[in-house]
């Protein structure tokens, strides 16, 4: 008979449901695998594949030619989407964007590009005309004020662009009051119904973007600021009624942006509107992140999968992060 002895206390041990590997993973509440993450490429009309960025290392700028390589390697890899930003040479750059609707511009050549490699994934374009103004700004400006409902027109014509160069998602992320509902309708009028609109509808005025516009050099261009368009920082019900109306207007998933700075917000967002809610690990947030990694403050594997947990843990679909590759890599070990 074996030996008995009275019940120990405490009764209830939590960390026998952390004692080992396997039942960490069996228990695990929140689960991240590749095809939770969308790799951003930054693209470029220049001569070389790549370019390094110098404020986000380990980014480079890309040719149609080197994009349409890494889509294949997001294939290869699990990861189900890509999203283009382009860099362009500043003498296509003008007061409203013209380049954005240049239907052989960078964006078009390189979604064909990838869609040729790569049809097996999807491609998500940034709707915007920052990256093709002189002024760095989302929309066009009359006098030094941004003309809402003028830019809306533009903006749409840009998403009819991407979706008719083949783009699988376009995705607005000036913050134009109804441009959801302009493009959603440019859409349906020309005959791409089944293009998603993916919104950037909670988009704050961040510290967070330096990187981002280095990368496609709107950073020198722009005049001012985005506070009087990007929400306030300050604000959480504001940002359920921009989703609100952005779901009202034909959105089919919503974005925040930035990331880790607004978990709150994914939180707040996904649980009131049950709909499919990514987030953006910005720019600033990789580039804080490597700078700890390269300094040895932060063991890079450990770092990668922790926070990109933290954003699925909030109630992220998917998560949009510089990262994508070394953790679809992380996570197929």
């Amino acid at each position: 008979m074996l030996p008995y002895q009275p019940a120990p206390f405490p009764l209830a041990r939590p960390r026998r449901l952390r004692s080992s590997p396997w039942v960490r993973r069996l228990v695990a509440e929140t689960t991240l695998t590749p095809a939770d993450l969308i790799w951003p490429l930054i693209v470029h009309d220049g001569a070389e594949d790549r370019v390094p960025v110098a404020s986000m290392p380990g980014v480079f700028r890309l040719s149609p030619k080197a994009a349409a390589a890494a889509a294949v390697e997001a294939r290869d890899l699990g990861i189900p989407m890509i999203a283009l930003f382009p860099n362009v040479d500043g003498a296509i750059k003008d007061a409203v964007g013209t380049g954005a609707t240049d239907p052989d511009g960078l964006i078009p050549e390189c979604i064909k590009a990838i869609k040729d490699a790569a049809p097996e994934i999807g491609v998500m374009t940034d709707v915007a005309l920052d990256c093709y103004t002189d002024h760095g700004h989302d929309g066009v400006m009359e006098g030094d004020r941004i003309a809402n409902d003028a830019s809306l027109d533009r903006l749409a014509e840009q998403a009819f662009i991407h979706a008719h160069a083949g783009a699988d998602v376009v995705a607005p992320s000036d913050m134009m009051d109804g441009r959801i509902q302009a493009v959603r309708e440019a859409l349906e009028a020309n005959g791409f119904s089944d293009t998603l609109i993916l919104s950037y509808a909670a988009k704050f005025a961040s510290a967070f973007y330096g990187p981002y516009r280095d990368a496609v050099g709107s950073s020198t261009a722009l005049k001012g600021d985005k506070k009087t368009y990007q929400m306030d920082y300050a604000n959480s019900d504001e940002a359920l009624k921009e989703v609100a109306m952005d779901l009202s207007e034909g959105a089919d998933a919503v974005m925040v942006k930035p990331g880790m700075p607004y978990l709150d917000i994914v939180r707040r967002v996904s649980e009131t509107f049950r709909v499919p809610t990514f987030a953006y690990q910005v720019s600033g947030e990789y580039a804080m992140m490597q700078a700890s990694i390269a300094n040895g403050w932060l063991d890079q594997d450990r770092a990668i999968l922790e926070t990109l947990h933290g954003f699925k843990r909030a109630g992220c679909a998917g998560v949009l992060t510089y990262f994508a590759p070394q953790a679809a890599r992380l996570l197929s070990r």
